[in-house]
């Protein structure tokens, strides 16, 4: 077996159990859309991951694509985030760590950070509170470097307003 095919073989087998169990059929469909998935290594909306596999396979409906999707994200294979921006991401999920999000409101740039001193506080309050933490999800919203320094360079105040969020997609 060379690498390619041994690669995903975990994910792979996970996501046939799952489908076995839900009592669905094994498509190469199916197939297909989690192995771009995997491959994509990044927060995909379902309208990128359908235009990437779109391209692989012009048969596979958007339909197909978003139930798949979800799918991947019942079988822990997936996990979808919400940047602010109205839409759902998805990210691989599977036997990776847990992170969190930066995310500018200029670019639409994503930054994915860990801090064990926010992790433990999280724990802290919640035993303050006598709260049992099950999952969270942090975002923080600012401008990265780039776009402060495109801010300074124009000079302008930061407006007061809800900020705009456009998250950009290196798949459109």
């Amino acid at each position: 077996m060379t690498v390619k095919q041994n690669e995903f073989q975990t994910e792979k087998q996970v996501f046939s159990e799952h489908i076995q169990k839900a009592g669905l059929r094994h498509t190469a469909q199916r197939d297909l859309i989690l192995e771009i998935f995997l491959r994509t290594e990044d927060h995909v909306s379902s309208e990128d991951l359908y235009r990437l596999v779109h391209k692989e396979d012009s048969s596979v409906g958007h339909t197909t694509v978003y139930r798949t999707l979800k799918l991947l994200t019942d079988a822990g294979l997936a996990r979808e985030v919400r940047f602010g921006d109205g839409k759902s991401y998805y990210e691989p999920h599977y036997n990776l760590e847990h992170h969190d999000h930066m995310i500018c409101t200029g670019c639409g740039k994503v930054v994915e950070f860990f801090s064990a001193e926010i992790e433990n506080l999280q724990d802290s309050i919640a035993a303050e509170y006598g709260f049992k933490l099950t999952h969270h999800s942090m975002r923080i919203l600012g401008l990265c470097g780039d776009c402060q320094k495109r801010e300074r360079e124009l000079n302008g105040a930061a407006s007061g307003a809800q900020p705009r969020i456009r998250v950009k997609s290196v798949y459109s």
